[in-house]
């Protein structure tokens, strides 16, 4: 199980994952991971990239923006996506390991089902970095790269207590909870920062989950499928607000919001508060009509520029940078993390945030 020891965390370390994160400089001086402290290699040398379905905007450009960059730092690239399922993500890493990878960074499907494909990876030398999702359950794991998923977790349940009171400024306030898929190690991560926010609510009666599913099996979504999301809303809608109304309801990412506020459009329900993640498209397109509350600006670019970084800094000898060396117990070891910080989005900031985007800042116009 994921042990996660935010207490680490300072202000001071936020602001200096942010700094590094536009800059991409102040590297700092930290310990190499273990199996991973090589003299180097060759600079055309193969980079595998193990990513999971296509479920979400940000896993496409994902695909392009490593293709693109590990192609301009010189590298050969070789970017798979699991869209048939775990055993073909496995497959598709042993693969890589046959190749001759000297890295392969691993977006997983289920991140505790590749312990055999990863042990392989690193009897052959090769390091392993966990990207935007963390393996578990394994110590064949060099490096983690993310955002700070607790602090999105956070961000979330905040603004759902900021949405509501928005809306009707004193309480009490029915909610309902959903949560990612149970076979991605983030969605009990959202979860919890979220939980970390709004429980102390439901336990002094601010909140009222008028369903009673408040835990994280309750409220998972398999495979972070919309419509999974919005046949568990449409269930709720009809076993619990058949004459009360839903106030809020914590979405953990875009595509379920937007299911969630299908559902509830067809119930002939009034909007309730809900949250998103990724900054997709169509959700941004929402929130500045007024539908969906907020979303968690988390700039693919950004990510994929740091992990192709670490591949860099490996090829040339160097101890990939890191911020979090303590927080991420995968199950089994420790993982050394780079962390960027998440920035939630609602009308009110969306045209600072996607300013120099030229997707999104054209839609907050």
């Amino acid at each position: 199980m994921l042990k996660l020891n935010k207490t680490v965390k300072t202000l001071a370390v936020l602001l200096a994952a942010s700094s590094l994160a536009l800059t991409g400089c102040g590297r700092a001086e930290t310990p190499a991971a273990s199996g991973s402290a090589a003299a180097g290699f060759a600079a055309d040398s193969l980079i595998g990239v193990a990513l999971p379905k296509k479920t979400s905007e940000n896993w496409v450009l994902a695909e392009k923006l490593f293709n693109d960059g590990l192609t301009a730092a010189g590298f050969k690239a070789d970017v798979q996506f699991a869209n048939g399922g775990v055993s073909e993500q496995q497959n598709q890493i042993s693969a890589m390991v046959a190749k001759g990878a000297k890295v392969i960074i691993v977006g997983a499907l289920d991140g505790g089902q590749l312990g055999t494909q990863l042990k392989q990876a690193k009897d052959a030398g090769i390091t392993v970095i966990a990207y935007d999702r963390l393996l578990v359950n394994t110590p064949d794991v060099d490096y983690y790269v993310a955002y700070d998923n607790f602090k999105v977790g956070e961000l979330q349940g905040q603004a759902l207590l900021d949405g509501m009171k928005a809306k009707k400024p004193a309480g009490p306030y029915n909610i309902e909870l959903f949560a990612g898929s149970p076979d991605d190690a983030n969605a009990q991560v959202f979860f919890d920062g979220a939980m970390k926010v709004l429980q102390p609510k439901i336990d002094d009666g601010t909140l009222k989950v008028v369903s009673g599913q408040t835990s994280f099996k309750q409220a998972v979504t398999q495979d972070w499928k919309a419509e999974n999301a919005q046949k568990r809303m449409d269930s709720l809608l009809v076993g619990s607000y058949s004459s009360a109304t839903v106030d809020g309801v914590l979405s953990p990412n875009d595509t379920l919001a937007r299911a969630i506020l299908t559902s509830v459009k067809a119930a002939g329900k009034a909007t309730p508060t809900v949250t998103g993640q990724d900054a997709e498209v169509e959700s941004v397109k929402s929130i500045m009509a007024g539908e969906q509350y907020s979303t968690i600006n988390k700039d693919t670019t950004a990510l994929v520029e740091h992990a192709i970084q670490m591949a860099k800094d490996l090829q040339g000898g160097k101890t990939p940078e890191i911020n979090d060396p303590t927080s991420y117990d995968n199950g089994v070891k420790v993982v050394p993390a780079f962390l960027l910080v998440p920035q939630i989005v609602t009308k009110a900031n969306a045209a600072e945030q996607f300013a120099n985007d030229k997707v999104l800042g054209p839609l907050t116009k």
